[in-house]
């Protein structure tokens, strides 16, 4: 775990200064937009809590899943711990990500 220190506060800085610079930017894009007297109303998006529950739902699943495949992997193969439980968590949790891309997209097809 010590090697990954460096690496996650690196990941963790970074992020945070992205996620500043890009909303300062943002403002700035609206204020322009506001000025030209183009309608708010495309900011709006529509609330889906149904669907976004439904996805963190399933990835949690599947890195619960990971999790429990990554610990099965330790004890019946000479494969590194932190392997397996990386492994298992982002391919599974990736599954529920896919998973819900299509339950959504169905969802879509059904609401057109």
């Amino acid at each position: 775990m010590l090697i990954l220190q460096p690496i996650i506060i690196v990941a963790i800085v970074f992020g945070f200064v992205y996620a500043v610079i890009y909303l300062l930017v943002r403002k700035k894009e609206r204020m322009a937009l506001l000025e030209k007297g183009v309608d708010v109303s495309i900011w709006l998006t529509p609330n889906k809590p149904a669907i976004q529950g439904l996805r963190y739902g399933l990835m949690f699943i599947g890195v619960a899943i990971g999790i429990l495949l990554g610990a099965t992997l330790i004890e019946t193969t000479s494969l590194n711990t932190e392997a397996s439980y990386f492994s298992m968590v982002f391919l599974f949790g990736g599954i529920g990500l896919v998973i819900t891309h299509f339950v959504e997209r169905k969802e879509m097809e059904k609401n057109k």
